[in-house]
């Protein structure tokens, strides 16, 4: 599976559940379960691979003003959530994180923001596939600590100048 396929995977998947990440994640392993066990595997690469680059001190400041807060665990699903969002939004988040704000058609606090099941929809499919736990994707381990500057959380004021797209828009 090359980068466009994976990205087309994801893509469909989140237009047919009109952005439910919960309901996205359940048709992405329908659809890789109907693969085979190597491409579901090469998947899961790309996923782990992208979901590491997003390991990163701006986007966890974006994804605090967003919303509302991130804890470790909620940055990690947040960037599982994000990889879901497409290319477009994952790459423009890359690029600039106060981006964001634009690239986002709706957000619903309810729902978005959190695609925890999509960082296991490759691992379930491949068990359904093959009845066996995946293996291990053979990639670097993942970064100890975020990319880049760290961001002081608690410095609303700071928030405010570095993402203002986005505290104008999520920040009342």
């Amino acid at each position: 599976m090359d980068e466009t396929e994976f990205w087309e995977l994801v893509d469909t998947a989140r237009e047919d559940a009109e952005g439910d990440p919960e309901e996205q994640a359940d048709l992405l392993v329908e659809r890789l379960a109907r693969l085979d066990p190597e491409a579901v595997l090469d998947f899961a690469r790309h996923f782990e691979s992208r979901y590491h680059r997003a390991y990163r001190w701006d986007l966890w400041g974006a994804a605090w003003v967003l919303l509302d807060g991130a804890s470790d665990d909620a940055f990690d699903f947040f960037r599982c959530w994000l990889i879901g969002q497409g290319r477009e939004v994952f790459e423009g988040a890359l690029h600039d994180p106060d981006s964001l704000a634009g690239l986002l058609d709706d957000f619903d606090e309810e729902i978005d923001g959190d695609g925890e099941e999509l960082g296991y929809a490759a691992d379930e499919a491949y068990e359904q596939l093959t009845g066996i736990m995946a293996p291990d994707l053979d990639l670097p381990a993942g970064p100890v600590e975020p990319e880049g500057t760290p961001v002081d959380f608690e410095d609303d004021t700071r928030l405010a100048e570095r993402y203002p797209r986005l505290w104008d828009r999520f920040r009342p």
